[in-house]
């Protein structure tokens, strides 16, 4: 059995990728029988999570520092518009809370005299890993092998208009010669870090437990219905082409798009006489049943090969065909193809078994045991 400290600010009940990577991490390895804690920001509802998975959940603390409110009209909202991207691109703000919670949880436990086998810090966002940097030495640590695990690249993302401030390669270097390993979801993420570092880096996919999913019987809509599910970025992830086709074709189908950027897609629905319909998100479970009762699903591809969208794996769970959409280079035959029921150009997944969860928690367990 392992003694293993996760440190993330995602965790259930939040819906977003970074909670799945932990929740499902942290219930699988204590299924396996070993002792998991968690460090994460504690809600009510993680005492009945604790008893029903036997995981222990440590008090991160809840953030205090605030986004800047983006209310108002005019200039007003242009200035703070700007003021909010600046103070997240030159100052990590308000995820740089999390660098000195994070600090301060481990060096009390350091004075508890608590120790584990494993640590796993988890990122986005990237504080998380700083703050354990902060306080990892060269012996004698609170872990015996710290493992920065990260979804996202920080310095080396592609996704983003902007990039942070030259200034932080000194901080994602000084974390990352501090680490023992690095942990990203797909290979070609590697060259989204220095380097220098490329050795320490191990590949470990985005887990989930696919006996947990329920599905709905299969059965064939008279018009196509498919969905997308997941964040739209303008000059990224930018379905503009897509909508713009769909809007336009002359046959009947129904689109469900589950995203919170509404303004992206509202001119669009609005057009599309009823075809487009936005709906609001829902628990990762409930999304995939309601999916499932779908044809194919589409996928918006990102700007470069280092990142891969997490809802490909719930794509690959729910058994659907999966339209892959270039956004920098639209064409339109294989959307043809697959609103006439041709899904031979599908997303094409290899060893969908890497996917579950078993085999990634076996994958950061071999870690410590090399």
């Amino acid at each position: 059995m392992k003694s293993i400290l996760i440190v993330s600010r995602s965790f259930y009940p939040m819906n977003s990728p970074r909670s799945f990577r932990t929740t499902e991490l942290a219930k699988e390895l204590a299924r396996q029988g070993h002792k998991v804690t968690v460090l994460t920001p504690k809600q009510t509802v993680h005492t009945a999570f604790e008893l029903e998975h036997s995981v222990i959940i440590q008090d991160l603390g809840q953030p205090k520092w605030k986004e800047v409110n983006l209310s108002g009209n005019g200039p007003v909202l242009l200035l703070k518009r700007a003021l909010r991207r600046f103070s997240q691109l030159l100052l990590e703000y308000p995820n740089i809370e999390y660098y000195f919670k994070v600090k301060k949880a481990l060096i009390r436990n350091e004075k508890k005299n608590e120790h584990y086998d494993l640590l796993i810090s988890i990122a986005v966002p990237y504080p998380i890993h700083w703050g354990v940097a902060a306080v990892w030495k060269k012996k004698n640590n609170i872990a015996k092998t710290w493992v920065a695990d990260c979804g996202d690249p920080f310095m080396g993302q592609e996704n983003d208009t902007f990039k942070p401030a030259f200034y932080f390669e000194y901080v994602e270097k000084w974390f990352c010669k501090k680490t023992d390993y690095l942990t990203v979801p797909i290979a070609s993420a590697i060259n989204a870090y220095y380097p220098e570092f490329h050795h320490k880096i191990k590949v470990i996919s985005q887990g989930f437990n696919f006996d947990e999913v329920k599905l709905a019987p299969h059965i064939k809509n008279e018009v196509p219905h498919f969905a997308y599910a997941g964040g739209l970025i303008p000059g990224r992830r930018d379905p503009k082409d897509f909508f713009e086709f769909l809007v336009n074709y002359p046959h009947p189908y129904k689109f469900h798009v589950y995203t919170k950027q509404i303004d992206l897609v509202k001119s669009f629905v609005n057009r599309s006489k009823g075809r487009i319909e936005v709906k609001e998100y829902l628990p990762r479970k409930e999304l995939l049943y309601e999916l499932s009762k779908l044809d194919f699903m589409v996928n918006f591809e990102n700007a470069g090969q280092k990142q891969i969208p997490s809802k490909i794996i719930d794509y690959v769970i729910i058994k659907k065909p999966i339209l892959s959409i270039n956004t920098f280079s639209f064409d339109k035959q294989p959307v043809e193809e697959f609103l006439s029921g041709n899904y031979k150009k599908g997303l094409k997944i290899d060893n969908p078994e890497q996917y579950r969860i078993e085999n990634v928690a076996k994958a950061f367990l071999n870690i410590v045991s090399n």
